[in-house]
């Protein structure tokens, strides 16, 4: 070979090597509280992450920046807090799944203030806020509803067949809510004007979408938890699409969320893994959780910084992947 060929070769591996992103790695903060059971998270404009700790009935608070972390004890004892978002004003609002309410935490003075629930609505899941209100689901009592904040009314919807289990639940890009139901093969599109809900069916009659996330197109992508498979709705033709978990039926797909650069990633809470997969070539891979008998029930995006926050059940921990890029 030609001595300037060995060189062009040279500078090519070289910066090749200097431009190739390292892979991507699960970084773990352990909670210091003991018995920590980490469930949701959910990360403001500034950094902070917030979490629900569901065993201790606390909300979690950590400066990714210092390493700190702050508890705030539920003023309900044995509330067993759930889902969890930062509103656009700062407000943390978060479900009580145990007994049947939903809190709102100031962080300017650390206060928590709780809405009560109609008794129908015993078991509340999943927050949303949207256009002003919280949205939420309730599983185990087939219902999804609506609480006004400013006067403390909550509108509850009945879904239409038995055992749906709402899950689930995102802001569309039309304007629309769209909820997983799990307990059928069936994925709701809410309309907020007036409550009503219309049904995408899965085809396959046996798929349980759990967790669900809408892209920069308005693509629906969902976890189906039971069959090992990250699906697709198309929700202009209805379309599905289904594509096979990389730790196969029993993978169990559970928490998921879109990057920026439109990846998608997901829990495969069987196997202690991140699964990234990637719309345009279809390629899937996939990065270990470090510590054994983590699921990741949810996952927060944090877009500014490029993190995506995880909350690692069962390990007491929190995650934090570095997204990069495709």
């Amino acid at each position: 070979m030609h001595a300037s060929t060995l060189v062009r070769t040279a500078i090519v591996a070289v910066c090749a090597a200097a431009f190739t992103a390292p892979p991507p790695a699960v970084v773990e903060y352990p909670i210091p509280r003991p018995g920590a059971f980490p469930h949701d998270p959910a990360v403001g404009p500034d950094g902070i992450v917030w979490y629900t700790d569901q065993a201790t009935s606390h909300i979690g608070r950590f400066d990714p920046a210092t390493g700190q972390f702050s508890d705030f004890k539920t003023p309900t004892e044995q509330s067993g807090p759930h889902g969890i978002i930062v509103a656009p004003d700062g407000g943390v609002w978060f479900t009580e799944n145990a007994k049947g309410k939903i809190g709102r935490l100031d962080p300017a003075t650390d206060s928590i203030k709780e809405y009560t629930l109609p008794p129908a609505a015993r078991d509340p899941h999943t927050p949303l806020w949207h256009q002003g209100k919280l949205w939420f689901t309730s599983q185990g009592a087939d219902l999804y509803g609506v609480l006004d904040p400013a006067t403390g009314v909550a509108t509850l919807h009945a879904v239409r067949e038995a055992r749906a289990r709402p899950y689930g639940l995102v802001a569309g890009r039309d304007g629309g809510l769209w909820m997983a139901l799990f307990g059928s093969n069936n994925i709701g599109r809410i309309d907020p004007a007036n409550g009503s809900v219309r049904l995408f069916a899965i085809p396959d009659s046996t798929a349980r979408p759990r967790r669900l996330v809408v892209d920069a197109h308005g693509v629906v992508w969902f976890t189906d938890n039971v069959r090992g498979r990250l699906g697709r709705l198309d929700p202009q033709t209805g379309a599905v699409r289904l594509f096979p978990s990389p730790g196969g039926s029993a993978s169990g797909p559970y928490g998921i969320a879109v990057a920026p650069d439109g990846r998608i990633w997901y829990d495969e809470g069987n196997n202690n893994q991140i699964v990234i997969f990637d719309p345009e070539t279809q390629a899937m891979t996939t990065v270990a959780i470090p510590t054994a008998g983590a699921t990741v029930r949810n996952m927060a995006v944090d877009s500014t910084r490029g993190r995506l926050w995880l909350a690692l059940s069962g390990t007491g921990r929190i995650g934090r992947i570095d997204l990069g890029t495709k």
